[in-house]
């Protein structure tokens, strides 16, 4: 019995830490200064405080951030010194419910000179029912009140709020979503829900992205259609070779950070009902469906968002997929190979004392801003430095 017992606690300590197999893997060609690199240490400072659940920040210039909290409903601007609601934002017209609320955000690529920000958020239907979608605001020169704002996509599925996403990402004229199932179980196999997915649509225009793999479908939803079969998309962001990576809530088992091919199938197909016993990635359903690049095992950490972190301060850490997890409460940096196969979990203690952690976004000149997650009005916003 102790032999077991044992067992079963080095099961687990691997699952949550560092998988022995992939820490030993070799360097391969790009990763060789990763690989012999050190550790830094990590410096955690608080900028904003008194903030409750705040989902997304971005940097915008001249040391300011914008953020959204996601039952407050708010958009706000910190200036370095103070926080600024940004006024004329329609906090009344978001719908708040369990999971959903007032979630991803991202800026412009052309911010500096258009002042165009987006949010993903729940919203009520005109038949009084309600959805997630995906929303274009632009500020006035003052940065502090909008000026026009416009739905760029909406009809993203949601029932009790639970799953509902949803994290934003801008590569160029590109917008990317991150959605969830709403809990509902034929979404993520159903092109022709835009639930359980990762779309791309024109950020100027709404329209789906011309070499979308289902662009000419006769059905509106199936043209958004990046990729399917997920569960719930909490994180997106691009490496620096152009890639684009997910980073994706398990059931109690199999959080999933997915390296995204166009038109694929991540293989989560809960049904009949809502049967979350399923596999996160099920190799029996039909078709090829791809495994993901790492994998919490069981239990889940509750990942959420998590960004690509550069600069060479950051050692060892450079280049890394800094993960947020919520239940966990820590912060992952998973490095991988240039081929997209993982080689090696970090998991910083400065990063494992601050409660649940909701996302990790890399910042100008070897930064990276933290968000937690704790509510009741003791979260903040958290900039983290590399000290070598």
């Amino acid at each position: 019995m102790r032999s077991l017992v044992l067992g079963t606690l080095a099961a687990l300590a691997a699952t949550l830490l560092t998988p022995t197999a992939h820490a030993q893997a070799p360097a391969v060609p790009g990763h060789h200064s990763v690989a012999r690199a050190k550790a830094p240490t990590l410096h955690v400072s608080r900028l904003v405080t008194g903030l409750d659940h705040p989902w997304d920040v971005r940097p915008i210039g001249a040391g300011r951030l914008i953020f959204t909290q996601r039952d407050r409903a708010t958009v706000s601007i910190w200036d370095g010194e103070r926080t600024r609601l940004v006024q004329g934002f329609p906090t009344d017209s978001v719908w708040v419910s369990g999971e959903t609320g007032l979630m991803g955000l991202e800026v412009d690529p052309a911010f500096a000179d258009n002042h165009r920000f987006y949010t993903c958020q729940g919203g009520t239907t005109t038949s009084g029912g309600h959805d997630v979608r995906v929303m274009s605001w632009t500020l006035r020169d003052d940065l502090v009140s909008v000026s026009t704002s416009r739905l760029l996509l909406g009809g993203l599925p949601a029932t009790s709020g639970r799953h509902g996403g949803c994290r934003l990402l801008a590569v160029g004229p590109r917008l990317y979503v991150g959605t969830g199932d709403a809990a509902t179980g034929t979404n993520p196999e159903n092109k022709r829900s835009l639930g359980g997915k990762t779309l791309c649509l024109l950020a100027t225009s709404g329209k789906p992205c011309g070499d979308n793999p289902f662009v000419r479908s006769t059905n509106r939803n199936k043209r958004y259609v990046h990729t399917y079969g997920h569960r719930n998309v909490q994180g997106l962001d691009q490496r620096r070779d152009g890639t684009l990576w997910s980073v994706e809530q398990g059931t109690y088992r199999d959080d999933e950070v997915n390296r995204l091919r166009r038109g694929g199938d991540y293989g989560y197909n809960p049904v009949p009902g809502y049967n979350e016993s399923v596999p996160m990635t099920d190799q029996s359903l039909p078709g090829r469906q791809l495994r993901a690049a790492w994998s919490s095992g069981d239990p889940t950490l509750a990942t959420s968002g998590g960004g690509f972190v550069y600069g060479k301060r950051w050692g060892a850490y450079n280049g890394a997929f800094a993960v947020a997890a919520l239940k966990a409460s820590r912060v992952l940096f998973l490095t991988f190979s240039d081929a997209g196969k993982l080689q090696r979990v970090r998991v910083p203690k400065a990063l494992r004392q601050l409660g649940r952690i909701r996302t990790v976004v890399d910042g100008p000149g070897s930064v990276a801003y933290v968000t937690t997650d704790n509510g009741n009005g003791q979260d903040a916003i958290l900039v983290v430095r590399p000290r070598r």
